[in-house]
């Protein structure tokens, strides 16, 4: 088959759940098909448009086409990207398009690609078809010292008061004015969405969690909609050297990047209530709210604050030797729902237990006691308790990390090559 995938960034410079799923997924695919992505680079230094066509460094039977979009980065739907993409496709011809997210890039692409007759599917990552901002929290509540509180749904005006308002003039007088216009902007953004859903043969997701969330709360017809999880290229996350002293302090890690959602915030506030000797390694590249992050640890006492390391990036496909060989037990902190988080997966397949929230498809993967240790959501409190417990009783990690992944005997996570075969049988359906 001729396959393209389309996705808002790709590694090495977008290294989010996302992008990094994209790419093994492309170079599994491009073992038996043709495989083209079409994806986004940001060069202020070039014009936007501008379309960069070469192969993927770390797999060139992948072909790459990067369009610079630094100035038009913000917008839903593009014009301009539509023609260049409706050309790109006459060019390669796909069988199938498989989108992975289209934020950056444009929404109405999806249009180029049902012009001409070709099918389309659609894996959700988050909630960004259904919530403009992707994840379901506020930016301003009516409370200004509650921090990026949950949504419970979508609402044109509520979309502009809560986060939008980011962009009114500010004066008091035009109040009335800017929200009028943003719940506007807001519902025409809602409609495109509804009318490009239509024309999409197949959502994916990876979770039951998000199924559900878009069946019953958005309205995608059951249909339409189909589970499955992420796939996971095995070799890549074998050979872990486990602890054999738990006389040792525990070590705990965290894996992702430092924007408010993923709650690296509360993680280093719960650390500093610990007591008794653990370590802290937070890994992920740094980003404007790692120097703050930074400036919140020093504000711990000083002992404590010396146990916390800043990691910094490391490669995906050294996850096991960067990462799972430096720390006990993996912590994932968010503060919204996440989908299906790669780092729970890896971590299961490396025989690490993860401490996680009770919410979301976090706590479809984590079950407490059996795997790892689920935590109120976004209580500091309750995730300090969590990991005080195995800084207490280091000898349970061993047991609650062999369980590894919850929906399989063995406790592996599902190979990227069964996942590509299910793939296949979908595009075969479709097509």
């Amino acid at each position: 088959m001729k396959i393209l995938l389309v996705i808002h960034g790709y590694p090495p410079e977008y290294n989010a759940g996302s992008e990094v799923y994209t790419q093994t997924l492309a170079q599994f695919l491009a073992v038996k098909h043709q495989v083209a992505v079409f994806s986004r680079r940001e060069n202020p230094f070039q014009p936007d448009y501008h379309l960069w066509s070469g192969v993927d460094p770390a797999f060139p039977q992948v072909q790459l086409h990067l369009i610079n979009l630094y100035r038009s980065r913000d917008r839903y739907r593009d014009p301009q990207v539509d023609q260049i993409f409706s050309q790109l496709l006459q060019k390669i011809q796909p069988g199938i398009i498989h989108i992975g997210h289209l934020n950056h890039l444009s929404t109405s692409l999806i249009k180029s690609g049902k012009n001409l007759q070709i099918p389309i599917v659609y894996t959700l990552h988050d909630f960004w078809l259904m919530c403009p901002r992707g994840q379901f929290l506020q930016m301003y509540p009516e409370n200004p010292n509650e921090l990026w509180p949950l949504c419970d749904g979508q609402g044109d005006q509520k979309c502009a008061q809560k986060c939008y308002a980011r962009y009114f003039s500010g004066a008091y007088a035009e109040l009335g004015i800017d929200l009028a216009y943003w719940t506007d902007w807001v519902k025409r953004r809602m409609e495109h969405i509804r009318e490009i859903c239509e024309l999409i043969d197949l959502f994916i997701a990876p979770s039951q969690y998000l199924l559900e969330k878009f069946r019953d709360e958005f309205g995608l017809p059951a249909h339409k909609l189909t589970y499955l999880d992420y796939g996971f290229d095995r070799s890549r996350l074998s050979g872990r050297k486990a602890r054999d002293n738990y006389n040792q302090p525990v070590t705990f890690g965290y894996i992702g990047t430092h924007i408010p959602a993923k709650g690296v915030d509360l993680l280093v506030k719960a650390f500093g209530q610990l007591q008794g000797c653990a370590y802290l390694k937070i890994w992920g590249r740094n980003q404007a709210e790692t120097k703050n992050l930074k400036q919140l640890a020093s504000q711990l006492p000083s002992e404590i604050n010396q146990r916390i390391q800043w990691m910094g990036e490391y490669a995906n496909y050294n996850i096991i030797y960067d990462v799972f060989n430096h720390c006990d037990v993996i912590v994932v902190p968010s503060i919204w729902g996440e989908n299906s988080p790669l780092v729970i997966h890896e971590a299961q397949q490396a025989k690490i237990p993860v401490i996680t929230a009770n919410y979301g498809g976090m706590a479809e993967y984590v079950h407490h006691e059996v795997n790892g240790l689920l935590f109120k959501h976004r209580d500091i409190d309750s995730l300090a308790a969590t990991m005080q417990r195995l800084t207490n009783h280091p000898q349970d990690i061993k047991k609650l990390g062999d369980r590894g992944y919850l929906y399989s005997t063995d406790g592996q996570v599902p190979s990227m090559q069964n996942h590509v075969e299910t793939l296949e049988k979908l595009y075969e359906q479709i097509i």
